[in-house]
Order: structure tokens, then sequence, then C-alpha cells
């Protein structure tokens, strides 16, 4: 299996590579971003022929040199995130819609048929005063990170309706705990409440500590996306290639007090509540109760309880 990655750089992208390093199943991986990806260590010496690439993917004859017609499935992981979507418009446009396009209308020509695995984002959606989302619930996306998730998703589904594309879009509950630095996603802080002060350092809660969210492990996630490559196309409908993943309705207030149990008060006595606004206005348009009906009946891996989440960053990350 000849598998590319965009957006390989990111954590999700090289929490997937690590995998697909290790999977008997893949012989090829391209891994490529706008800085050109590491390899990530994996336990075992990997047998799979790999390949780095930095690459401008809003260029259109970088996306015919990349995107051939030997590969097999292709992670559309790359974008710009939801915060910074917001800051800047055009941007956005051009990395979330216009590269998306670009990879798109390659991909059809060149290699028609073959899978492409797209993870968008619950911010396709508007408040749903506490309904239950499901796949068919009208979208109304109430930042721009949102409407360009939305565009794509309606261009790959009607690409997979032509038999143009195999398409799997899989809609991402927010992923807890990320690695590193803090990024440019309106979600940041439900890491970074985690992240900092598991290392000493002092964290911001933006929101009310009431608020509710749609999280889900690092873990889980990239199970997940690796599942999604293995479902035959027959068990989708005609009309939707859209999943809504596996995840949990917890509260900022829950998440610090999973971190008090698992690593002492000390820690939730280092996050402080200041409310911000503009961080406010984005989170808040999102939803965060989902009918995953559909992924259990694809087989999508379900997530775990916070206490588990924290255990399995600081295994994984060392924190």
């Amino acid at each position: 299996m000849n598998i590319l990655v965009t957006g390989a750089a990111g954590f999700v992208g090289q929490a997937l590579a690590s995998a697909l390093l290790s999977d008997a199943e893949v012989s090829c991986l391209t891994l490529t971003d706008v800085v050109e990806p590491t390899l990530p260590s994996t336990k075992t010496k990997p047998s799979v022929q790999s390949h780095c690439v930095k690459a401008d993917l809003t260029s259109k004859a970088t996306c015919q040199s990349l995107f051939t017609p030997d590969l097999s499935v292709v992670y559309l992981l790359h974008g710009l995130m939801s915060g910074a979507s917001e800051a800047n418009l055009e941007l956005g446009l051009k990395v979330n819609i216009d590269s998306m396009r670009l990879i798109l209308d390659v991909l059809r020509k060149v290699n028609p048929g073959v899978k492409v695995i797209f993870p968008s984002s619950l911010a396709v959606f508007g408040p749903s005063n506490g309904q239950l989302v499901t796949e068919t619930t009208m979208p109304l996306p109430g930042s721009s990170y949102g409407a360009q998730k939305l565009i794509t998703e309606i261009l790959l589904n009607d690409y997979s309706r032509r038999g143009l594309l195999d398409a799997r879009i899989l809609r991402l509950p927010t992923i807890i705990v990320r690695p590193g630095a803090p990024t440019g996603a309106a979600s940041s802080f439900c890491s970074g409440i985690i992240r900092e002060p598991l290392k000493g350092e002092k964290s911001v809660l933006p929101v009310a500590p009431d608020f509710e969210l749609w999280v889900c492990s690092t873990r889980t996630i990239i199970k997940n996306l690796v599942h999604a490559r293995e479902i035959p196309k027959e068990r989708f409908t005609d009309t939707s290639r859209i999943v809504n993943l596996p995840g949990m309705t917890v509260t900022p207030g829950d998440i610090l007090k999973a971190l008090g149990e698992v690593a002492g008060e000390g820690t939730v006595k280092l996050v402080e509540e200041k409310r911000d606004p503009v961080v406010e206005k984005i989170v808040y348009s999102w939803p965060a109760k989902f009918d995953t009906a559909l992924a259990e009946k694809l087989g999508f891996h379900p997530g775990g309880n916070l206490r588990q989440i924290l255990e399995e960053y600081i295994e994984d990350y060392g924190e």
C-alpha cells in the first residue's frame, strides 16, 4: 500500500506516520508539509520505504508532482487551524479551500477512485442548543474554519458520488492532549490546561469551566484514521461519506478534576480562568453532543475516559 500524508509535520501527522510506519500493509509512505517533516521514531525498525518532502500545496505544479497514479491512500491533514483562519481570511481560503481543490482535481484525473481520508471538524456545525447532532444535522458554521471545512466536505462528497474519488470524511472531536507549543486552534486551551501544568507552568482557561466540549484522545483518533481506509466503500450510503467520530462530552471543570486526580491538586492551581471573548465566540458555536451510531456500525473505535486520556498522554509524550 502506497500512502501519502499531507500536514505530516504536525502533531496528528506525526502520530499517524508513526502508526503507518509500523503497519505491515504499508509499503511506501510519503510525508509532506510546508516544512520538511521528520520521520518519527518507532519501537521497531520500519520496513516501509519513506520520503519526507517540503511542499507548497497551493502550487498546481507541486500537486501534480506529488499526487501520482500509484498512490493507494491519501490523508489530507494539512490546514490552517480555527483561530488562525478566523484571524486571516485570505490565508484560510488559500490553504483550506484552494489547495484542497487543486489536490482533488489532480487526483480525480490521474488516480480516479483513490481513497482520500479527510479529517473534518465539528466546527462545520453551529450551536446545537443541547440537541444530539447526527450526520444529517444541517451544518451552519460559526467560523471561517468551519465554513472552509464544510466546502471541502461537499466537494469530496460530490466527487465520491460521481465515482471520481473514494472519500472518507471524518468529523473529528477536539483532540486532547496535543503535545508541544500551543497552536492556532481556538480549542488549543483544551490541551493547554493539561499540558502546561504537567510541566509546572501556568495556563489560562479562556472559557467558562462548565462549558461543554466534544473531545477524544490522540490514540483513538489515530486508530480511527487508520481504520477509515479499511472500510469497503459499499458500506457508505450513495449520498454521504460523512461520519461523526466517537468522542465524549466534558467540561473544562471535568478536565481539571481528572488532572488533579492524575497529577495532584497543585497542577490544577496553575490554571487561571481568564475569559477571552474571541475564543468564546468561536468555540461556543460548536456542538458538544453527537450521535455516533454510524461510526459504531462502521467499526470505529470508542474513546476512553478522561483519566485514561491523561495517563496515555503522559505515557506517550513523557510529561
